[in-house]
């Protein structure tokens, strides 16, 4: 399951961020989002965890904690597509 994770501290690292979800399963990938022409965190990362249940258990432990200087935000992540179909649907 694909989590997003928004109102990161600007300082937080994705090492930081790894180790934080790694307490409730298995930690598939992480991908903390950086500025393309500063390279610091533009404050929102997604992880991937390949057990549902980990990952729903991460997100309730961890939606509003307090991390760093910030409440941070965490839900599954939208599929893209079905984003595109959704603007799709929309223009008909």
């Amino acid at each position: 399951m694909k989590l997003l994770i928004r109102n990161l501290d600007r300082s937080t690292t994705e090492e930081e961020l790894k180790d934080l979800f790694q307490e409730f399963g298995t930690v598939q990938s992480c991908n903390l989002v950086m500025d393309r022409d500063s390279g610091a965190s533009k404050g929102f990362a997604f992880i991937e965890m390949p057990k549902t249940g980990e990952a729903k258990a991460a997100t309730k432990n961890l939606n509003n904690k307090l991390i760093g200087s910030n409440k941070i935000r965490v839900k599954k992540a939208e599929d893209k597509k079905s984003e595109e179909t959704k603007d799709e649907d929309t223009k008909a």
